[in-house]
């Protein structure tokens, strides 16, 4: 009950700055490994080719759905100021202007929901934009292969790998009061 009154305090500058900067360090640290996840999942006919080097589509699909759970979490504007902060502290970071960075976000935003229709789940929209942007249905069997959709089975386990990559909003809006 008293928690609240406990809670430490953090800026909403402070926060975004700490989340594009540990999101970004993330992706790149971790693509390798997801990489040779993937490559070595048993569900593929045949071996799948993810070059190590081809990390942003994959840094794409996890701002865009961690973007999408901003919203989520906060209101009352909040939101608003949060999302239009990450997009200006990506797009420096990534050294793409703010309008070409909206615009790729919002392409990725709709192929998550072009292919995950009509669930609403973010994180199986992007295992499904992982699957398609690296082109993997070609390394399936004919069944899943003609269907261009990925094995239940594989896609299970990029789920659970996609997890890894969501921002803990939930432990933010716990642990902080967040301050304008």
């Amino acid at each position: 009950m008293f928690g609240i009154f406990f809670k430490k305090k953090i800026t909403e500058e402070k926060l975004i700055e700490y989340f594009v900067f540990s999101t970004v360090k993330m992706v790149d640290d971790a693509f390798p490994d997801v990489a040779d996840i993937i490559c070595s999942d048993p569900e593929f006919k045949y071996k799948p080719v993810v070059d190590v080097e081809n990390v942003d589509p994959f840094l794409w699909i996890v701002i865009t759905g961690n973007l999408r759970f901003i919203p989520r979490y906060f209101n009352d504007y909040q939101d608003i100021r949060l999302l239009d902060e990450a997009n200006r502290k990506f797009a420096r970071m990534l050294d793409v202007p703010i309008d070409l960075f909206k615009a790729e976000v919002k392409k990725y935003d709709q192929l998550f929901s072009r292919l995950n229709h009509p669930s609403k789940n973010t994180v199986y929209a992007m295992s499904k934009a992982v699957f398609h942007k690296y082109e993997l249905g070609q390394y399936q069997d004919e069944y899943f292969k003609n269907m261009d959709a990925p094995n239940p089975v594989f896609l299970k386990r990029l789920n659970e790998v996609m997890q890894g990559f969501i921002f803990e909003w939930e432990q933010v809006v716990e642990d902080y009061k967040i301050l304008k």
